[in-house]
């Protein structure tokens, strides 16, 4: 078995409505690289990443030369001819070389009949409960679906969600009000599901004191983190030090020197670990071993996936012994997806881990090619850009101070065409 060819396609999955955070916006759509390796034996094994277009695809293609004859069960040789860390101080690799490993170990695990996660060691939970992960949500093109922006209107999102998905945690991306409508947006969500576990994400947009001060006007709800509400190690090291929230973050600690310093200095009690982020499943669950050692918990993070990397979170959320938390996921904010049968299913909040090899999964080429075409009908977006905040650009810290007679945003709409239509 080893590596005949590579293929790169990009695609354009659209989503219910577009959503809103606190660095810019996603569009409408989620754009995304689909990485295909074919072995010399004709069989495919599939991997995913974040972004496309010709120059996505092509950075993808140009490491067939290292690739081609390479056995697809060596998968530190492989780490090691993409990600050389001094050819990567001019070439940073990592989330194609995520791409390329998911495709790697779906490719191999196929080939022996064993799932990805038993390549690490093995499964120790069948089932992987994920959160609900709300956003103020801009109106579709067709004004039928999102325009959430109020507390009722998140908690009648939630209440949705849970009815339909059955969850029993909810993560509320905030950061792109001013602080305190964030805070009565939790104080919202957790009237109206008192038994339920809360979350809150600003996206490290705020300053350190007024982190301080929103996790003080939310420690007695049912939290089980304030994720990511400053930037940088030592912000997120004071912030701890001030608050009874357990403090998490997917922002500040990406690589496993910053590892090493935020369980030195004890900067976050929870890593949120991405398997496209950290530079594949392998190296996210290395990470997870390590923080295990030193008895802190681990979370599975949402990068704005499709199926293919979903498929690549549950099996890392199988395999982490310390995973306490529930797992983030967009992906029921997708319409569709590029897997045979359509999106996979939750029930009462829970994946359940593909019982196949590999991945687990089965793409279904022709949505591959109907989503491809939609990216080159629709083409990208600049993720840092908010369709309905003309010349804005995101700064840190960015605490937007409201008027104080106004408790929350004022109830209008933009009337920026949000759709994702560029």
């Amino acid at each position: 078995m080893s590596i005949a060819d590579i293929r790169a396609t990009t695609v354009a999955v659209p989503l219910e409505a577009p959503l809103r955070h606190g660095h810019g916006a996603h569009w409408g759509r989620f754009v995304r690289t689909i990485v295909e390796i074919i072995d010399d034996e004709g069989r495919s094994g599939f991997g995913e990443m974040g972004g496309g277009g010709q120059s996505a695809e092509q950075s993808v293609l140009a490491l067939l030369p290292y690739l081609k004859g390479h056995d697809p069960l060596q998968l530190e040789q492989l780490r090691w001819k993409i990600m050389n860390p001094t050819a990567s101080l001019y070439n940073n690799r990592l989330q194609i070389h995520a791409a390329i490993e998911m495709a790697c170990m779906d490719l191999a695990g196929k080939r022996l009949g064993v799932r990805a996660c038993d390549l690490l060691g093995g499964a120790i939970r069948e089932d992987i409960p994920f959160a609900s992960y709300l956003f103020y949500r801009y109106f579709d093109e067709n004004g039928t679906n999102g325009g959430e922006t109020y507390p009722d209107e998140l908690v009648a999102h939630a209440q949705e969600l849970k009815d339909r998905h059955g969850f029993r945690t909810h993560k509320l991306k905030g950061g792109h009000f001013a602080p305190d409508h964030d805070i009565e947006v939790m104080r919202a969500l957790a009237q109206a599901f008192p038994e339920d576990r809360l979350r809150l994400d600003p996206n490290g947009v705020w300053s350190v004191e007024e982190s301080i001060r929103v996790s003080h006007a939310l420690e007695t709800l049912n939290n089980d983190y304030l994720e990511d509400p400053t930037w940088g190690l030592e912000g997120m090291r004071r912030v701890r030090d001030r608050t009874r929230i357990p403090t998490a973050t997917n922002q500040v600690v990406v690589n496993f020197e910053q590892l090493s310093q935020s369980i030195l200095h004890d900067n976050v009690d929870v890593v949120l670990l991405d398997t496209t982020f950290w530079g594949g499943l392998r190296q996210a669950h290395k990470a997870g071993i390590i923080m295990e050692t030193f008895q802190y918990s681990a979370a599975v993070h949402s990068s704005g996936e499709l199926g293919i990397q979903l498929a690549s979170m549950l099996h890392l959320g199988a395999a982490l012994p310390n995973l306490n938390f529930a797992a983030d996921a967009h992906y029921h904010h997708l319409r569709d997806d590029v897997l045979l049968g359509g999106p996979m299913r939750y029930e009462n909040g829970i994946i359940p881990l593909p019982k196949g090899p590999g991945l687990g999964i089965e793409v279904d080429r022709g949505k591959i090619e109907e989503f491809a075409e939609n990216f080159r009908a629709q083409g990208g977006y600049a993720y840092d850009r908010d369709p309905g905040r003309q010349g804005w650009y995101a700064r840190l810290p960015e605490t937007r101070f409201a008027d104080p007679t106004v408790k929350s945003a004022p109830r209008v709409y933009p009337a920026t065409n949000t759709s994702g239509q560029v």
